[in-house]
């Protein structure tokens, strides 16, 4: 198996991760709900998992990171708790449903929106941001790179719109963490929106974000919190805010080890790896008649994705040949992001994303190219 399906979630994972998620099954009890050896072990993987996180986005402290299920969790947490009726947000035709469905359920109770778009490249138009400016308009939401294009957002321009126009800006950071070095503080973002499982090589079912200090977003759910029990309202201190019922103790274990990986392998680094990969797949299929690739694998910043079609083939049928014939695992269809393939043009048919990890090698990527090759020419 060829597996080429990162950007939905990496499959190969350090063992560190596999051993970390074992050692806390094995040992850990519930944070924060005892005083004895279990419940300490877990509440000190969870701090450790915070202490990563907050190192890896340079946030001013570890408890500016609350974890979540997902990312999805994360930005309906970030969105609902931030945006009120009335409210204007500015966000783009690249964002995932992710963002898309908390915003539209905001509109449904008199927010509006307006979305920037793309150019035939699927490249932002960023002079449109002044356009849309407005006296209520409150948040920039924005994807960090496009889960179908692979392209990265300019984060630095936007940080520079938001600031200079006194709004608050919400990153989902879903397919950049872990891939991009940032900071959080230097960009200025007031919430990022992160998930575990893909390019920070943790376990499904972790994610999280990170608030700036003074910021109060409201919770999505309230509950057990392990402190201030007999109070009747949830405690307002972060990361406890944002973190009602039982953590996912054993995932986090293994999100804190996959972080810890990637920043002693060297983020640049591997970044520099799967970019290679990625470039070296692009050069290899963009010249085969009939192959259409989306986005601008070519550019110096980019996710390690290439989306691509066979000329009025669909989607689904050339990610099953690909399967079934040679192994190659990939993403079709409309990867949760509609308004990027109305873009794009490719609604009815869908793209074929192949996404790439540091731990793909240039076999399979060879491997890869001339499956496609073949499928056209067969087409």
């Amino acid at each position: 198996m060829i597996y080429m399906d990162n950007a939905a979630t990496s499959l190969q994972k350090p063992l560190q991760v596999e051993q970390a998620v074992l050692e806390a099954l094995r040992t850990a009890g519930n944070p924060g709900r005892g005083a004895h050896e279990a419940t300490l072990h877990a509440s000190r993987l969870v701090y450790g998992a915070r202490a990563a996180a907050a190192e890896l986005f340079d946030a001013e402290d570890a408890s500016r990171i609350a974890f979540t299920a997902n990312a999805t969790e994360a930005l309906n947490i970030a969105i609902s708790g931030l945006i009120r009726p009335g409210d204007h947000v500015i966000t783009t035709v690249c964002e995932h449903n992710s963002v898309l469905r908390p915003l539209y359920r905001l509109r449904d109770q008199g927010a509006t929106l307006s979305f920037v778009g793309v150019d035939a490249r699927g490249n932002l138009k960023y002079e449109e941001l002044e356009a849309f400016l407005r006296p209520e308009t409150r948040a920039v939401v924005i994807t960090g790179a496009s889960n179908v294009t692979g392209n990265v957002t300019d984060l630095s321009y936007i940080s520079s719109f938001v600031k200079r126009n006194g709004l608050l800006l919400i990153v989902d950071a879903s397919q950049t963490a872990g891939e991009e070095l940032f900071s959080v503080q230097k960009l200025g973002i007031d919430v990022l929106c992160f998930t575990g499982h893909k390019a920070l090589l943790g376990p499904q079912g972790t994610g999280g974000l990170y608030v700036k200090p003074g910021l109060s977003v409201e919770p999505l759910l309230v509950g057990g919190s392990g402190i201030h029990s007999y109070d009747e309202h949830h405690p307002k201190e972060m990361p406890t805010a944002l973190e009602a019922g039982t953590l996912n103790v054993h995932g986090l274990a293994g999100l804190a080890a996959g972080i810890r990986y990637r920043m002693d392998q060297g983020i640049e680094k591997l970044q520099k790896r799967e970019r290679d990969l990625t470039r070296r797949f692009y050069e290899q299929v963009k010249e085969i008649p009939g192959i259409i690739v989306y986005g601008d694998p070519a550019a110096k910043s980019h996710a390690p994705i290439v989306s691509l079609n066979l000329a009025g083939e669909d989607s689904a049928r050339v990610a099953d040949a690909l399967w079934e014939e040679y192994g190659i695992c990939v993403r079709a269809g409309a990867h949760c992001a509609p308004l990027m393939h109305r873009a794009l043009g490719t609604v009815g048919q869908g793209v074929v994303r192949f996404s790439f990890s540091h731990f793909n090698t240039e076999e399979e990527i060879e491997r890869a190219a001339e499956a496609v090759r073949a499928l056209a020419e067969e087409a």
